[in-house]
């Protein structure tokens, strides 16, 4: 993978996935995307990585879609290869789906504007830090498109349909003031103190939780807002306790409470997922 356009690094169980663009605001190409979700691909595959920060370096999250006629090509679709009969994939819905599917908690660290694309692709990771520098804009009505990378079902679950609706119609430009008021932003921080402070929220993660046991509420939570009875979550919920209830991470979890000593878990995403997973690609799963 290419370190010119999204660095990747890990240290202590912590993968940084960093916007390399800073002369252009990070804006967002279709090459970014694919190797954002080349490094998703890689997080997820490493046992040792515990959860992923995403930042961008310089003065912005990411400024958008690049839409200058050479590095904007093909930034809003695939529209490679034969005529299409039906309409392309936009590439920020590739890559929020790819978030979606991630198996380690994603956490952004915004540290400035985060614009088009760069404010959606936000909107399926887990939790944001924002700096008091940083500001967000859904601003595709101003650019004569329309809300994308699946923001039209993740933006209205994060800060609600009313919000959701006046932000994407008037297009402005969102404080991180404003957007901690509405539950986008989990909180606020000076730049120099932004990164450290996602870091240390990753720590936490990394140091205290079983990794199999966040995967699968990761994908629990996301999975049950689109339900239409707790039933569902119940079943769900009753399967999962089953199967790591009987796991060696729950065995250890007991005993370093009862022992009052750091736990310390050894089951891996890569090996120990229940069977049951991925649940929601199994017609028989009740």
């Amino acid at each position: 993978m290419s370190d010119k356009l999204i660095l990747y690094s890990v240290a202590d169980g912590i993968a940084t996935i960093t916007f390399n663009r800073p002369e252009k605001l990070n804006a967002f190409t279709r090459e970014m995307a694919l190797e954002m979700i080349a490094a998703l691909d890689r997080a997820d595959a490493d046992d040792t990585v515990r959860a992923l920060v995403v930042t961008g370096t310089g003065r912005a999250f990411c400024a958008g879609a690049d839409l200058t006629p050479d590095s904007g090509k093909g930034v809003f679709f695939n529209d490679e290869g034969p005529v299409q009969t039906i309409a392309p994939r936009d590439f920020g819905g590739l890559l929020t789906l790819r978030i979606f599917e991630c198996v380690k908690p994603v956490i952004a660290a915004v540290n400035g504007a985060a614009v088009g694309v760069g404010a959606t692709m936000q909107l399926a990771m887990d939790i944001r830090l924002a700096s008091d520098q940083a500001k967000y804009g859904f601003v595709f009505a101003r650019r004569g498109i329309v809300p994308e990378a699946a923001s039209s079902w993740f933006l209205p679950r994060v800060v609600g349909i009313s919000r959701a609706l006046e932000w994407s119609y008037s297009g402005r430009m969102v404080s991180a003031q404003e957007a901690l008021e509405a539950g986008l932003v989990r909180s606020i921080h000076q730049p120099e103190e932004l990164l450290p402070a996602a870091c240390a929220l990753a720590r936490e993660i990394a140091d205290n939780a079983a990794p199999v046991s966040v995967a699968l509420t990761r994908q629990m939570m996301w999975r049950m807002l689109g339900a239409d009875h707790p039933m569902e979550a119940h079943k769900l919920d009753s399967r999962a306790v089953f199967a790591r209830g009987k796991s060696a991470d729950a065995k250890e979890g007991v005993a370093s409470f009862l022992e009052k000593r750091p736990a310390k878990f050894t089951d891996k995403v890569s090996k120990n997922m229940p069977d049951f997973f991925p649940w929601w690609e199994k017609r028989d799963f009740e």
